[in-house]
């Protein structure tokens, strides 16, 4: 959905050293287009370096985090996944089954949520919405939860 972002270049206009190890990394963040957790990106990072361990995966993501450039997600599964941080805000649909994430933004659903804040007295600064479910099938014109 997002355009690829550049992580080495946001490392850079942060003002954070950038060494062989974790440029490697930030090249397979900016080119992932899923949501991977950190043994993802270990096994993509050492596809490339194989001297990178999985501590060093560990602590750049976390200084990659720490400096903004990355969003931290739960998407239910037990493991910490992760995304470039988006110039533009958007939304998760996680399928239970498969675990797949798909993005998605809704502009109805963004002027209900401001809406909502408004009405409890509160502008809306940020906000993250994560929807959970199971895919639909149709059979014979009607909806059906497929349980798989």
């Amino acid at each position: 959905m997002s355009q690829p972002i550049d992580i080495e270049a946001l490392c850079a206009e942060r003002g954070l050293r950038i060494t062989e190890q974790r440029r490697v990394i930030a090249k397979v963040l900016s080119a992932s287009t899923d949501h991977p957790d950190v043994e993802k990106l270990h096994a993509r990072a050492t596809a490339i370096d194989p001297g990178i361990s999985i501590a060093t995966v560990y602590r750049t993501v976390r200084l990659f985090e720490e400096a903004g450039i990355l969003d931290r997600h739960d998407f239910g599964d037990g493991r910490a996944r992760y995304e470039a941080a988006p110039e533009a805000h958007h939304d998760h649909m996680i399928d239970v089954e498969s675990g797949q994430v798909l993005e998605f933004v809704d502009p109805e659903l963004e002027a209900l949520q401001r809406q909502i804040a408004e009405r409890l007295g509160f502008r809306l600064v940020d906000h993250r919405m994560e929807l959970f479910g199971v895919k639909l099938e149709r059979d014979d014109g009607d909806l059906a939860v497929s349980r798989k």
